[in-house]
């Protein structure tokens, strides 16, 4: 372990000059990311990492994304720093030209220290299928839920349908079996990973439409996003029950899930 990283941008693979940075601020508005906790070098759910950015990218500029080039730009990053937080940007600093990347590495993020409280908030992200750069509306929701004494906000949209959280994904437990909400939301690679680690356990889960309303029917919930997972205490005003036994499997399957190396 060599501590904890200092703060640097590289640019397809070279550290950030002042030409990249302009660039990057004139097209910033338009392009998506990834976000991943390395530790020890590896990252859970690289594979789907790799599947985000390629998928994104096809959508939104038309081409491909080689995974071994997210790789290298990753790895060449990291220099010698074992444990990140890492963020990789895929834009495209002109419109006739290649995608660029632009990956940033930080401290490592911690995970959530207790249960979580959730604030309601009217919204729904456009495009939600892609993990895309321009979030003011849940930066905005996120800290009106941090000075209302939240943790974090619920995106609801008409008839109290909830999608998603500001930056997380939500579980509910329904008996044996975990619901995640139908409805637009980024499939985040924490979900994917609980999801595959669930089938693998012979253990079900589901999409279902569940509204605000709904919430009190179930046994208890999950908030999870690249830093972790943890049980829902509160919604609103309504308190959760947080020792339940199917949130407790899920945290425990994906604290024992696999990382990848880099």
């Amino acid at each position: 372990m060599t501590g904890i990283p200092a703060f640097r941008i590289e640019f397809d693979g070279h550290p950030a000059t002042a030409a990249d940075l302009a660039r990057f601020v004139m097209v910033s508005s338009y392009g998506h990311f990834t976000a991943m906790q390395v530790r020890g070098r590896a990252v859970r759910g690289l594979d789907f990492h790799l599947e985000r950015l390629e998928r994104a990218t096809r959508e939104l500029f038309g081409t491909g994304l080689d995974g071994g080039r997210v790789l290298d730009a990753v790895r060449h990053a990291l220099g010698d720093d074992v444990d990140a937080s890492v963020r990789v940007n895929v834009f495209r600093p002109d419109e006739a030209g290649d995608v660029s990347l632009m990956v940033t590495v930080r401290g490592p993020g911690p995970a959530p220290s207790g249960p979580q409280s959730l604030m309601s908030v009217d919204y729904q992200r456009p495009v939600a299928q892609v993990k895309h750069v321009g979030g003011f509306a849940q930066g905005y929701f996120g800290n009106a839920a941090h000075e209302a004494g939240f943790d974090e906000a619920l995106l609801v949209g008409p008839g109290g349908v909830i999608s998603e959280g500001a930056i997380t994904n939500v579980g509910f437990a329904d008996g044996d079996t975990v619901v995640w909400p139908d409805a637009p939301a980024l499939h985040g690679i924490t979900m994917r990973v609980i999801q595959r680690e669930m089938d693998a356990a012979g253990l079900p889960w589901r999409h279902r439409r569940v509204t605000v309303a709904d919430v009190e029917s179930f046994d208890g919930a999950f908030a999870c996003n690249s830093r972790g997972i943890a049980p829902v205490g509160r919604l609103d005003d309504l308190i959760l029950p947080t020792d339940v036994d199917l949130v407790k499997r899920v945290i425990g399957l994906f604290d024992s899930a696999p990382w990848d190396a880099l």
